[in-house]
């Protein structure tokens, strides 16, 4: 299973940037992909995740901000965001489950993108 997260930047503050998260390797169209978010010297932060059948579920710093979205033929889920503050300065990350429910739980999630730096600069 490969995960393939592209799409960060370096973006001015009320900017916006799409990330992607490229699968292959797994039946995609049956699993729940999430987006997380690391910041130096923090945690990995949940941000997003959406269902096998596209439910969607935000953490309360990305609602209204920040969408998620699913292409199941091309094997790939986005994250659009805009409106970005500095404070959204991370390396994300996307990450499959085995299962089509979504998650807010790392622990949950098999697989592993490498990562995307978005930089949002005030």
């Amino acid at each position: 299973v490969l995960l393939q997260a592209s799409g960060g930047g370096l973006v001015q503050a009320g900017g916006s940037l799409r990330l992607s998260c490229a699968a292959s390797g797994l039946t995609f169209s049956n699993a729940a992909i999430g987006w997380f978010r690391q910041a130096p010297g923090k945690e990995h932060e949940f941000v997003a995740a959406i269902s096998w059948s596209g439910n969607t579920f935000y953490a309360d710093s990305a609602k209204g901000r920040f969408t998620i979205s699913r292409d199941d033929y091309k094997g790939t889920v986005y994250l659009q965001m805009i409106s970005l503050k500095p404070e959204d300065t991370a390396v994300y990350y996307c990450a499959s489950r085995l299962y089509g429910t979504l998650s807010t739980l790392e622990d949950r999630y098999a697989y592993w993108g490498q990562g995307t730096q978005v930089t949002v600069s005030s």
